[in-house]
């Protein structure tokens, strides 16, 4: 999806995850319920491409060609852009997801096992990132300027709603599922901001995301293995059963704050720094959910890894050296993104700034 030219392809590749995805979850799920969350993830992704169908029959009738670049030098009547981004936009929106199209991402994180989970929150969720950048902006640049107050204040809404949702969670992965729904959100006001940076931005955001929150179901799946619960009831100082443990545990939780040296950081950083120019107030009731995300990360870091040992637990091993190995490549990407964001920025540079000229 990622390397096609054609919008046709496009949309062909982009709902080809749907089949692997649902065997995924379906079949090698964890739980009773991961047949529902299977059928729940195919029906909200393809009732919401079936939007992205029509605005492209649509764009062939007119235009003749379904090449991204012919669409992209060809002149659409404001009217028509703006009915072919509202479908666009609805297939995109419940890929991100935004509130609320997001019913079904805690659903299938839930139920999926620790690989399916990596898949979703590091490839799939980026699916929609791209296709705003791909699609909206340069072929419907007009619409893109004319609806950007709406996706500000649903994202606006979506990353306040997904922080106060995450504060009440007991299940370690809906915590990091609904955190998920709000970094995304927090890209939106990048790719929308109309600036250079907030392009750059949300762009190194959705990387460093695709790291760090693959790494932290990695964590949890870890630790589902050893004990098989995810409810944070039953966990309690882990760091002296589970020391190493405890240290990716404690990096991943930073990063997801986006603490500095982190690649979130950088991320959410300039992201912020491009839709400030484009609506300062908005964004300062999104920033707000810096103190919630560090309210919320630090408190289930507290929870599970400090205090006294969990009466409920048996003591189990700490992280094997197959499992250091899986997650000490996450930790070097990380904090090398954060340190040196140009291995990322200086290749996007021009792009962003072509994007932007264009739009």
């Amino acid at each position: 999806m990622f390397g096609v030219l054609d919008l046709l392809l496009f949309y062909i590749t982009f709902e080809s995850c749907l089949i692997p995805m649902f065997l995924i979850i379906g079949i090698w799920g964890s739980r009773e319920r991961k047949v529902h969350a299977a059928m729940m993830f195919f029906l909200y992704t393809l009732l919401g491409s079936l939007f992205m169908l029509f605005a492209i029959l649509i764009m062939y009738s007119a235009i003749g060609s379904t090449d991204f670049q012919i669409l992209s030098l060809t002149e659409i009547s404001k009217v028509r852009q703006n009915i072919l981004w509202l479908g666009i936009f609805l297939s995109l929106a419940v890929k991100t997801p935004m509130i609320p199209f997001h019913l079904w991402l805690p659903e299938a994180h839930v139920e999926a096992p620790v690989g399916g989970s990596v898949i979703l929150a590091g490839v799939l969720l980026k699916l929609a990132t791209y296709g705003f950048l791909r699609v909206c902006l340069p072929i419907l640049p007009e619409a893109s300027y004319y609806f950007t107050p709406l996706i500000y204040t649903m994202a606006t809404v979506g990353i306040i709603y997904s922080s106060f949702t995450t504060l009440r969670q007991i299940d370690l992965k809906k915590i990091i599922a609904y955190s998920s729904i709000g970094h995304m959100s927090i890209g939106l006001l990048g790719i929308f901001s109309n600036t250079i940076q907030g392009i750059e931005g949300a762009i190194l955001l959705s990387i460093a995301h695709g790291i760090v929150s693959p790494a932290l179901f990695i964590c949890v799946g870890i630790l589902y293995d050893r004990y098989h619960t995810r409810l944070i009831k039953y966990y309690r100082g882990l760091v002296i059963s589970m020391p190493l443990f405890a240290i990716f545990f404690f990096i991943f939780t930073l990063a997801n704050m986006a603490t500095p040296l982190t690649a979130n950081f950088i991320g959410e950083f300039l992201t912020f720094t491009g839709s400030f120019q484009k609506n300062s107030i908005l964004t300062a009731i999104s920033a707000t959910s810096m103190v919630l995300v560090a309210g919320y990360s630090i408190w289930l870091y507290n929870r599970i890894c400090f205090g006294n040992e969990s009466m409920y637990l048996i003591k189990a091993k700490d992280l094997t050296r197959r499992e250091v190995f899986l997650l000490l490549p996450l930790v070097f990407l990380t904090f090398l993104l954060g340190i040196y964001p140009n291995i990322i920025l200086d290749l996007i540079h021009y792009s962003s700034s072509t994007l932007l000229y264009n739009n």
